[in-house]
């Protein structure tokens, strides 16, 4: 019975000893030391608030034009004698250049009748000039009194001076259809279409080609009601507006100015279109630099229209307005303020913010996810700076730190 208890009270004995050993060693441990946590104000980016003049821009774009275009016809009919060598598409003309010529042989045969007809009334007209005082010297010789008109052959006088006035009508006509078989160019240009050929026979009012005017190009812009809005009475002043494009990778800009409004919303796209004026857009007539492009017409191309000036504006990234219409600030204290503003206008990148904010304050730059008035927030660099007096620790308990 000893053996047996000997054997069983010999293990107890070692997890004694082992659990003795074990207080002993966690007793010399060194306790931890304590430390405590402390929770920083929520750090913000902020930049001050800058007031300042801002000249708005409009932006838009369109494809440019010819301010005039013509369909050249004919005013009298014949075959096709002769075609100018620029007249053909993409040909450029001068004012009162030959581009077409019709046969004229009949129309100089009728020049030479309607001369011989004048000069056929011309004669008859003397003739009766002659008997009128044939008459009135007889009358005057048998009779005394006031001789009857038809007695002085004054009725027939007038008939003749019609016939001559007709006469020259007929002249006039003759040589304005001889002059009319040259088509000529109504204006500098150049040469959209041609329609005819050497040879063809032309009648009255045939289309030959169309013809562009290149002293002035038109660009249509379509403007909302908000473009509108920022832009200068066009009766009172021509907005500039810088046209521009790519062309071979490079950016070309172009100068022109906004002339009118075609007055009429579109039925469609509700939008009123603006007409922007380019003076020598082919550079023919001004002097240019040697690497200057020409303003083709049916480019496309971006315009940027110079708007009104708006003073006491703060220009800020577009993502700084929150979706409610505020915008936080910083104020003196570090605190944050939600500031309801009055914009107003915003475009792709940034928001123009007229009325709302404090110019002492700064501006809240970066996120602050549910901010509140009175909230404390700290700036990029006072990380080194001593705590505020809005930083307080967790809790009132040290917290271990292993």
């Amino acid at each position: 019975m000893s053996r047996t208890l000997k054997k069983a009270g010999i293990p107890m004995i070692i997890i004694l000893l082992a659990i003795a050993v074990m207080f002993a060693l966690a007793s010399l441990k060194k306790q931890p030391e304590k430390e405590e946590v402390v929770t920083k104000d929520f750090l913000v980016d902020a930049k001050p608030i800058e007031f300042g003049t801002v000249d708005f821009l409009v932006y838009s774009q369109g494809s440019v034009q010819a301010k005039n275009k013509t369909m050249l016809s004919t005013q009298v009919s014949g075959r096709v004698a002769s075609i100018a060598d620029n007249f053909v598409e993409g040909g450029f003309f001068a004012k009162g250049d030959v581009l077409v010529e019709l046969e004229d042989a009949d129309y100089r045969t009728d020049l030479l009748l309607a001369e011989a007809e004048l000069a056929r009334a011309q004669a008859s007209l003397d003739e009766e000039k002659a008997r009128g005082m044939v008459a009135a010297e007889e009358w005057r010789s048998f009779n005394q009194g006031t001789p009857p008109e038809l007695g002085l052959r004054k009725p027939q006088l007038a008939r003749e001076q019609a016939t001559v006035k007709a006469a020259e009508a007929g002249l006039q006509r003759a040589k304005r259809n001889l002059e009319r078989t040259k088509i000529r160019a109504p204006y500098d240009g150049l040469v959209k279409t041609r329609n005819v050929d050497l040879g063809q026979f032309v009648t009255l009012g045939s289309q030959l080609g169309e013809v562009f005017s290149t002293a002035i190009g038109e660009v249509r812009l379509p403007l909302t009601d908000d473009d509108v809005a920022f832009l200068d009475d066009l009766s009172d002043t021509n907005p500039k507006v810088i046209l521009s494009t790519d062309i071979a990778g490079k950016t070309v800009q172009w100068t022109g100015a906004l002339v009118r409004d075609e007055a009429i919303l579109d039925g469609k796209s509700r939008v009123i279109y603006g007409v922007v004026e380019v003076v020598d857009p082919y550079l023919l007539r001004s002097e240019a630099a040697s690497n200057a492009q020409p303003l083709r017409f049916g480019r496309f191309v971006s315009a940027q229209i110079s708007g009104i000036s708006s003073p006491n504006i703060v220009v800020l990234p577009r993502n700084v307005l929150r979706l409610d219409g505020t915008v936080l600030t910083v104020d003196e204290n570090k605190e944050i303020k939600i500031n309801f503003v009055t914009v107003q206008r915003t475009d792709e990148d940034f928001v123009y913010i007229s009325d709302g904010l404090n110019p002492e304050h700064q501006v809240v730059m970066s996120a602050v996810p549910n901010p509140y008035n009175g909230m404390p927030v700290r700036f990029l660099g006072d990380e080194d700076k001593e705590p505020s007096a809005n930083e307080i620790p967790a809790n009132n308990n040290a917290i271990e730190v292993k």
